[in-house]
């Protein structure tokens, strides 16, 4: 504890979070004039400096851990606060389809390496959704960034990540109570009550969501941050209790703000998530050794290959349903092809349940593959001739 410590005890803990968060300001600067996400250099910078890397920093683990948990719900909240409880009851409507052939392109072949490469079960089922989720923070960014929002194929590409959030939903209860390997019967009765917890939360968060809203809402930016980040917080708690995942718990809060009160919280969340979100990301590479990195660099890149394909047919046929053009159905599928928070978050949950070490180097060598591929994926997909009409 901090208040146990001596003066210069806690001069050199200021000292190196300080170093540490400069040191993740300027990468951030350096992604931000390349026009990638800062997802993989936080994670060669944990490479860099953890264990086996240039130079090990002696941070205060504890501390850099729990700010990599905040950042985890921090990062899902915000997701949920994304999505609107109309855009939720509309996405579930329309794109069943699209979910489906989503989940048998994109976890099929993670299983299939899972079991190829000599993997448990656990880890075969933490690989499937590894290889299936895109990442909603980077796909955003390069719907702003490449100033997309307003195209055509953008409903498609936002239907996609929406039922990939609620997919995750119920895969990460599911997924934990699997992992606590308790045996059958007591997993199948974790399962269930988690499943039954989540249906109820999620029932009231698209019905009363309004409710919640009023309550949670204040004029001051101060009571309202506050507030949201406190029963965010408490939430995510309950529900790890009840071995449903805090990030799951996190998310359902932010579907259920609405209105004036989500637009806000937004604006004044978004910072307090980034410098959590980018601790997240560094405290997994930290964890990493990167030797164990490089014997997983051919395994990583075959998957990343083969998933990065399946992942642009998935939004190619979504954006094909909805009438949308061939440039305009490139676009859609190359958004959707990075990998980033919800893939780190699944391997996350499988180091801290000891499965096999080798995931863990496995995970970070692909998320950094097509973290980086995804945007410079869409970037080329946008400036290829026009062959037909959008």
């Amino acid at each position: 504890m901090i208040l146990a410590a001596t003066s210069s005890e806690v001069a050199r803990i200021f000292l190196e979070l300080g170093a540490v968060i400069l040191g993740l300001a300027v990468l951030a600067r350096v992604s931000d004039r390349l026009e990638v996400s800062p997802i993989p250099l936080y994670l060669i910078a944990g490479l860099a400096f953890g264990q086996g890397g240039i130079v090990e920093l002696d941070v205060s683990e504890d501390f850099v851990e729990l700010a990599a948990e905040i950042g985890v719900i921090l990062l899902l909240f915000t997701l949920g606060l994304e999505y609107s409880a109309e855009e939720l009851r509309t996405s579930l409507r329309r794109g069943a389809p699209v979910g489906g052939v989503d989940i048998v392109l994109n976890a099929t072949p993670g299983a299939l390496a899972g079991w190829l490469l000599g993997f448990g079960a656990k880890e075969t089922l933490l690989l499937a959704g590894i290889t299936y989720i895109s990442s909603s923070g980077i796909v955003s960014k390069v719907l702003r960034d490449f100033e997309w929002l307003g195209n055509r194929e953008t409903p498609s590409v936002l239907t996609t990540l929406v039922l990939e959030d609620l997919v995750m939903a119920l895969y990460l209860p599911i997924a934990s109570a699997i992992l606590l390997g308790d045996g059958a019967a007591k997993a199948v009765l974790a399962i269930a009550v988690a499943l039954t917890i989540l249906v109820l939360v999620l029932f009231g968060a698209l019905r009363y969501g309004e409710i919640l809203s009023r309550l949670v809402s204040a004029r001051s930016d101060e009571a309202l941050l506050l507030g949201v980040v406190g029963l965010t917080l408490l939430v995510a708690g309950l529900a790890q209790e009840v071995n449903i995942s805090a990030a799951v718990g996190a998310f359902l809060v932010g579907i259920a703000l609405s209105g004036p009160v989500q637009q806000r919280t937004t604006v004044l969340v978004n910072p307090l998530r980034d410098l959590f979100a980018a601790l997240f990301f560094l405290f997994f590479g930290l964890r990493i050794d990167p030797s164990d990195v490089v014997g997983a660099l051919l395994p990583a890149a075959m998957l990343a290959g083969v998933t990065g394909a399946t992942k642009v047919a998935t939004g190619a046929w979504a954006a094909g349903r909805d009438g949308v053009g061939t440039r305009g159905r490139l676009r859609a599928g190359t958004a959707l092809v990075a990998r980033g928070e919800f893939s780190i978050v699944i391997a996350g949950l499988g180091a801290s349940a000891g499965v096999d070490s080798d995931l863990g180097p496995l995970a970070a060598a692909y998320v950094l593959m097509l973290a980086a591929a995804g945007p410079l994926a869409a970037r080329y997909a946008d400036r290829r001739p026009r062959i037909v009409p959008q």
